[in-house]
């Protein structure tokens, strides 16, 4: 297993962290991505464990909390080899403050989380997504006394746009406050609007990313083929992607798939090894978060690793993946010496 520093913090993290969405399968969202309860949960930390993957990531909002409390179990007598992630911000239970990163909401869902997952302090904790409704001092400050507390460690943003991370960073510099160490982001092969802004300011301000949903909500795991129906047994077909149709450039998915297709028979590998080996390539990524609904799938997710692409392969991805850029950044690129992209090779 390779570790890397996370943003500019000086924790290690593996390079293939492992995602519990598909803990519980409470919900119709949430029982299409998955449905493991405690027993395979168990053993599906133990195999992460043996690769020497230490980071697991989860959230209240998976399956209303049943994620956090089945890996609670899954990791009992393990909590000293392994780093927690979870997050935030979104809405659970009832009430008028069941959303949001106020101080009263964050402090009560940290205390919540602690129970679950059967733990006395969180690693990593995310908000979920930005919060317009809470002043970002409110919501930093906050984060900060938990810190102080004890109850979590680094703190990390989530789904934010640039300029909600770049102000909170500020905001956090302005009052000597525990800052932003990671951002837990969507990046993969046929959505990379995150190279736009949000990795030039990762890299300008070491903010480590963590990459959700690497293979586009299954889309680039070889299953999907240009003329052939969406399989149904997928997230997609199911009502559980977190991935938007109208996000997805048919085209350049099928394009793109092609061409998984042929580097993965070069190197020996899967569709969905190569997709993911790519984004280890990339600046800024510090982890990226792989689910798997069995042990099998889990195994072959972690041998994305341990090899890399050669520089013609990872360019050939890039050419046959790009996108048109929205204003102000295809205006930016017609001056590379003004504004120079970031070095991915």
């Amino acid at each position: 297993m390779e570790y890397r520093q996370l943003g500019g913090s000086g924790l290690q993290v593996s390079v293939l962290s492992f995602g519990t969405a598909t803990f519980g399968g409470s919900g119709d969202f949430f029982k299409a991505w998955g449905s493991t309860q405690t027993e395979e949960a168990t053993r599906l930390v133990n195999v992460c464990l043996d690769a020497g993957v230490n980071l697991f990531d989860t959230a209240d909002v998976y399956s209303q909390g049943l994620s956090e409390e089945i890996l609670g179990k899954a990791i009992a007598g393990k909590r000293d080899k392994l780093l927690l992630s979870t997050k935030a911000t979104f809405t659970f239970g009832t009430g008028a403050n069941n959303q949001g990163s106020s101080r009263y909401r964050l402090i009560k869902q940290v205390e919540s989380s602690l129970k679950r997952l059967n733990t006395d302090y969180i690693d990593i904790y995310h908000m979920h997504g930005f919060d317009g409704n809470t002043p970002i001092e409110e919501t930093l400050r906050a984060l900060d006394d938990l810190i102080e507390s004890g109850k979590i460690r680094y703190i990390a943003a989530s789904n934010f746009s640039g300029w909600h991370l770049m102000k909170s960073l500020a905001i956090s510099e302005k009052y000597g406050w525990n800052r932003y160490v990671a951002h837990q982001v969507y990046y993969s092969l046929i959505n990379r609007e995150y190279e736009w802004e949000l990795m030039p300011l990762g890299i300008d301000q070491k903010v480590g990313a963590i990459v959700w949903s690497p293979l586009a909500a299954g889309m680039l795991g070889g299953k999907y083929r240009r003329n052939q129906p969406i399989p149904a047994d997928s997230r997609v077909a199911q009502g559980g992607s977190p991935v938007p149709d109208k996000a997805v450039n048919a085209e350049v998915l099928y394009n793109t798939v092609d061409m998984l297709d042929e580097i993965a028979k070069e190197t020996g590998r899967t569709v969905a090894q190569v997709a993911i080996n790519w984004i280890l390539q990339r600046p800024t990524v510090s982890s990226i978060i792989v689910g798997a609904r069995n042990e099998e799938q889990l195994k072959q997710n972690l041998e994305a690793i341990g090899w890399k692409l050669s520089t013609d392969q990872l360019k050939r991805l890039d050419m046959v993946s790009e996108q048109p850029t929205i204003y102000p950044y295809w205006h930016q690129r017609q001056n590379l010496t003004l504004n120079p992209p970031p070095a991915f090779y």
